[in-house]
């Protein structure tokens, strides 16, 4: 990439990522929260490693993949010119159990652990990769929760959340953080997040440390703050329409 097409590029992620933290911040004071209580993850899923590596310049220090074998090339062509070890990488999508060691190497959160299979995989995963030094923490991991019980969509049934909590909560090399949900096709967002937040306070009185709500991406993200998320996960708001494969 020219220079030229590399500092267009720059102000293009540069402009998108103002709107998205000004919305952030409009959000949150409407709703009587402190601006600082919800994280930005960029989403570069699909985007290369020059995106993130801008990013980076303007400031990010979380992105979201969603597939491993793109994340794990991704991440190191960015540690190629970015060696900075407290960048965080996030897997969002779900997650094959086989693909569960190599995520585990690289991702600092997993958001998508919808089954104890999945979970026992990626405790596995972790506490091979904290003995070999391949990291340093136990893997944080959030329970993605099902909104309309559709298996077919991901998310472990509402009735289920609190036996894979516990069994998160238990397992070696991972660290139980909070859930995620994504709000149905078509449902009302409020509703949703709503219900989302619900579980989330179950949750912290069994658990009390898993305080994270990763909810509301690009375009429902006010919604998604009204009712406490902690973590949005924002692609296109900040880098523009995905390319094509």
């Amino acid at each position: 990439m020219s220079e030229a097409a590399t500092q267009a590029r720059r102000d293009e992620l540069a402009r998108g990522l103002a709107a998205v933290r000004s919305r952030l911040d409009d959000a949150a004071r409407a709703c009587g929260r402190e601006p600082s209580d919800v994280g930005l993850l960029t989403v570069t899923k699909f985007f290369p490693a020059s995106d993130a590596v801008l990013l980076y310049e303007l400031g990010c220090r979380a992105f979201g993949e969603s597939r491993e074998q793109e994340a794990h090339t991704k991440i190191e062509q960015f540690r190629e010119t970015v060696p900075d070890p407290t960048v965080q990488w996030h897997m969002i999508g779900r997650l094959q159990r086989n693909k569960a060691r190599s995520v585990s190497r690289w991702a600092h959160t997993v958001h998508s652990v919808d089954s104890a299979r999945l979970a026992g995989a990626l405790a596995a995963g972790a506490t091979a990769a904290l003995a070999a030094g391949d990291r340093t923490e136990p893997l944080r991991v959030l329970l993605q929760v099902s909104l309309d019980g559709d298996p077919q969509r991901g998310g472990v049934p509402a009735d289920g959340l609190d036996v894979l909590a516990d069994e998160v909560a238990a397992a070696d090399g991972l660290e139980l953080a909070g859930l995620m949900g994504v709000p149905p096709l078509g449902a009302d967002l409020d509703e949703s997040f709503e219900t989302l937040a619900e579980l989330g306070a179950q949750l912290r009185q069994r658990h009390p440390a898993a305080r994270e709500l990763s909810a509301g991406m690009s375009g429902d993200l006010e919604h998604a703050v009204r009712h406490g998320s902690t973590c949005v996960r924002v692609g296109t708001g900040v880098l523009g329409p995905r390319p094509l494969a």
